[in-house]
């Protein structure tokens, strides 16, 4: 079992943040193109079923051949429509709110001491305060709510603040330069045992809106602070939020657009919960500044999520977190997540990425440190561009099929770095294979040839304790970098596959201890050189490759203990010959360990060979298949030279 990571998150801070609510410091957005909260001289549009949200999305990435590739993005179909953000401010009713003293300029509204009820659509300006009372919207008709919070602050003791019980949809505007807070308690009282509702400290059991640059905060001490039946669009707002279960909650769909956000909360961040088979609960994102802290997840999706762009810090987990208890991912799509681009700093208890299904990521910014994996899908990962910088995790990608065709990939694993494997995520949380609870790959389902690793761009470092790269199948690699410091104990190895590995371009290099190493396949069209040192050499010790006339082909310098080596690259001829140098000094630039340009001064030469097959092998316990191990047998069903 693997050490927890200690994270602190707890109660009491949300408590203290409660006590402090009244005095918030409001942030400021950058905002673009964003139409400013407006009175218009028309009325409000009733037309709630006209959504004008945009339904897709070209994005454009470049493939390993270096063209062009556009690929559509389905984005999510809202409930919002043409008029939802003006209004005929003629026809605006004035709601004053005061203790014992509410008052409002239209029958519509109904009061009753500190009870304010809305009963009809249309537009809505409230002031004032109530120290224990609640905004109550029963509509009936098929007009659209709009509340305009023009500097409010309402507490309620017994229930939530603004609770939407009935309304065809509503929109809640925050005025422009105004502050808004929304505060409740730990008890609500309900008329009967029967009921629920309402679950957070602004309610709505239908489509809900929340628009505009004023500055709304909310403390949910009950249990969230935002949720909704339906679904939620939260657009070119400033929101601050401290609850003690989940901060926002939009059921069928959460779409989250030019917004500035910071959410501490005590279960997740951001949900959307909706099991519907056909339609689950959705994500979406863009244009957005997240800062969250959450004991839970802090962006959980039953469905997909999507991320198009924005800037994300997303904290998981605490110092009591155990992963048979709850979920801590950062970001996690059950059928899917999907991240079109981004700047990302996560720090996670739990996976930082993780979908049951597929993660798909075109381009973005990740520094990430994980207790678990740091990218995790059940099926299928793709990389096709990006900068990815994992500095602390369990596996680093994992996945059934692992492809990597394009971006700039460092990550440093305390198991295995790269991980074509099935079945469920929590590896690193339950046991690996050998460790309690973890299970053989013979064990997890599927046979050798579902699982994948393709290598196809990019420049990828993997410092891995365990398996550098690890296929239950196989790996195939036609272009890229790839840099691998892999373990120093002889029970894993820096290349570890149970299928076949071809390798047909890109260089490749990969260091660790010599016990389990295995070489490409002899299917393989790129030649490979493989070394199998009698003696472990130090960290930092170089190792260098030039052909037999002193050209510099290659200069690493491996971060730990290394007795094998495996170099392949496009420069590699069969039938000539190259001189291997250990130790001496690089003028080059130095990347991830690997030099670039400069001059070698040869420290000790170590051999000259001469490649004459696919793997040319130099020392014993080498060649095809793993080191004393040709072909993989002699293990259970599968063969393929996996062990543990």
């Amino acid at each position: 079992m693997k050490p927890k990571r200690t994270k602190i998150l707890s109660l009491a801070l949300i408590a203290l943040f409660a006590l402090s609510a009244c005095t918030p410091t409001p942030t400021t957005i950058s905002r673009t193109d964003i139409p400013a909260t407006t009175a218009a001289t028309d009325s409000v549009s009733s037309d709630a079923n006209s959504p004008t949200t945009e339904t897709s999305q070209t994005s454009t990435n470049t493939s390993p051949t270096g063209e062009s590739v556009s690929s559509e993005i389905d984005l999510l179909e809202t409930h919002e429509a043409e008029g939802d953000y003006t209004w005929d401010d003629s026809k605006v009713v004035e709601v004053a709110l005061a203790d014992g003293a509410s008052s409002a300029s239209s029958q519509s509204v109904k009061i009753s001491g500190n009870q304010v009820t809305i009963t009809a659509g249309g537009t809505y300006r409230l002031t004032g305060k109530l120290s224990d009372g609640q905004v109550f919207v029963e509509s009936a008709d098929d007009t659209v709510v709009q509340l305009i919070l023009n500097g409010v602050e309402i507490h309620s003791n017994t229930s939530a603040p603004i609770y939407i019980k009935t309304a065809e949809k509503t929109i809640v505007i925050l005025a422009d330069g105004t502050e808004n807070i929304l505060t409740d308690t730990s008890n609500y009282v309900f008329a009967s045992a029967d009921e629920d509702e309402p679950k957070a400290t602004l309610f709505s059991n239908d489509d809900l809106t929340i628009y505009g640059a004023g500055m709304l905060t909310i403390v949910g001490q009950y249990n969230d602070a935002i949720s909704t039946d339906d679904g939620l669009l939260i657009k070119g707002a400033n929101i601050s939020i401290q609850a003690v279960d989940d901060g926002i909650r939009g059921k069928d769909y959460l779409v989250i657009e030019d917004t500035h956000l910071k959410v501490v909360s005590g279960g997740d961040g951001l949900k959307s919960d909706s099991d519907n088979a056909e339609k689950p609960g959705q994500i979406q994102i863009s244009n957005s500044t997240l800062t969250i802290n959450s004991v839970g997840d802090a962006l959980s999706a039953e469905g997909v999520v999507t991320i198009l762009s924005g800037d994300f810090t997303l904290n998981t987990g605490n110092s009591s977190f155990n992963s048979s208890g709850i979920s801590a991912k950062a970001i996690k799509g059950l059928a899917s997540v999907f991240i079109n681009g981004g700047s990302f700093v996560i720090d996670a208890a739990d996976d930082a990425l993780h979908s049951n299904g597929d993660i798909t990521v075109n381009d973005g910014n990740f520094t990430i440190a994980s207790g678990d994996d740091g990218l995790h899908a059940d099926l299928t990962l793709t990389i096709n561009s990006g900068t990815i910088d994992i500095t602390e995790c369990y596996e680093g990608l994992e996945a059934q099929v692992v492809t990597i065709n394009g971006g700039e990939i460092s990550l440093f694993a305390s198991d295995d770095g790269i991980n074509a494997a099935g079945g469920a995520d929590g590896s690193g949380m339950n046991g690996g294979w050998g460790n309690p609870g973890g299970q053989a790959p013979w064990d997890q389902g599927g046979t050798a040839s579902d699982y994948w690793v393709y290598l196809n761009g990019g420049n990828v470092y993997v410092n891995a304790g365990g398996d550098g790269i690890d296929s239950n199948g196989s790996i195939e690699m036609t272009g890229g970098v790839v840099l691998v410091d892999g373990p120093t104990m002889d029970g894993n190895g820096p290349l570890d596959y149970m299928g076949t590995f071809n390798i047909s371009g890109g260089t490749l290099v990969a260091v660790g201890s010599l016990g389990m190493a295995q070489a490409p396949s002899d299917s393989s069209t790129q030649p490979s050189i493989f070394l199998g040192l009698n003696q472990a050499l130090s960290a930092a010790t170089l190792i260098n490759l030039q052909t037999s006339s002193g050209k510099n082909l290659l200069t690493y310098a491996p971060s730990k203990q290394y007795q094998s080596v495996l170099i392949s690259s496009p420069d590699l001829e069969m039938g000539e010959t190259y001189t291997i140098h250990t130790g001496g000094s690089s003028s080059g630039e130095i990347s991830n360990n690997l030099y670039l340009n400069g001059e070698y001064q040869p420290g000790t030469q170590l051999t000259q060979l001469t490649v004459e097959s696919t793997v040319t092998t130099y020392g014993t316990n080498a060649g095809p298949g793993g080191g004393g191990f040709p072909g993989g047998g002699g293990f259970p069903p599968g063969g393929g030279g996996r062990r543990p």
